[in-house]
Formats: C-alpha cells, sequence, structure tokens
C-alpha cells in the first residue's frame, strides 16, 4: 500500500527492454522498486516532444473551430479552417515519431530485448488517422 502523498506514475512506454521503459519524458526501471527518472535533454528529444504537444494543439483547435464553424458557416460552406488544422496535427504526429524511430538508438542501445512500446503505436496509428479526418472536414460541406 502506498502512502497517499506517494503517487506512482506510469509510463506511456515508447521503448521498452524488459524491465525498464522510457516515453519522452521519463525513463523507468521496474524492478523491486518502481523507479522514474527525468528524461534526456537530447535536441531531438525536445523536437519530438515539441511536435508531440503541437499535434493535440492542433488538435483541440480543430475541434473548437469545427463547433465554431458548425454555427457561423453558410449552408453549403466547406470546413477549410478545421480541416487543415487537423492535417497539421497528423503532420506534428508524424514528423514527431519519424525523427523518434531515426532517433532513439542515440539515447537507448539497442538490443534484442528492445521493442517499441504502445505509445510508439498509437502515435504512427494517430497520424493516418487524423490526416483522413482532416481530409474529410476539407471535403465536407455543412448541411441544414
Amino acid at each position: 500500500v502506498l502512502p497517499s502523498s506517494l503517487t506512482v506514475s506510469v509510463p506511456q512506454q515508447w521503448l521498452v527492454n524488459g524491465g525498464h521503459m522510457a516515453d519522452l519524458w521519463q525513463n523507468c526501471t521496474s524492478g523491486a522498486v518502481f523507479q522514474c527518472l527525468a528524461s534526456s535533454s537530447n535536441e531531438w528529444l525536445q523536437s519530438v516532444q515539441a511536435m508531440m504537444i503541437l499535434s493535440v494543439i492542433f488538435s483541440v483547435l480543430s475541434l473548437f473551430l469545427f463547433f465554431c464553424q458548425l454555427f457561423t458557416l453558410t449552408k453549403g460552406g466547406r470546413f477549410y479552417i478545421t480541416g487543415v488544422f487537423q492535417i497539421l496535427a497528423g503532420l506534428c504526429v508524424m514528423s514527431g515519431a519519424a525523427i523518434y524511430t531515426v532517433r532513439h538508438t542515440d539515447w537507448h542501445q539497442a538490443s534484442e530485448n528492445t521493442s517499441y512500446g504502445f505509445a510508439y503505436i498509437l502515435a504512427w496509428l494517430a497520424f493516418p488517422l487524423a490526416l483522413a479526418s482532416g481530409i474529410i472536414y476539407v471535403i465536407l460541406r455543412k448541411r441544414e
């Protein structure tokens, strides 16, 4: 039982190696004690962090703009602005995941037991989905 003042943070698992898990903001080791340390301050890692944060911001803006355009757009109008922000979100996710794919060996040495975690896979799944939804927004016309 953990004291109420002690919280355990579970990483999003971008990289998994046995008892070692790494995400964009922390590295954790499980064993007798579950311990997490802050990630390194590599420039490429900071760019991946920035791309992921930008993708969330663009997605939220896209949702907000969709609701605004839903009530202000004339009949037959297209959701261009919403689509552009959603496409930007998809491109940011792709850029961040691509940078991580190429540069993660600078951070953690590759071994036989190293594999990508679920958050990494979800990032690559989010890219085509965000891109497709952005294209659908651009094609979509407002009806009454």
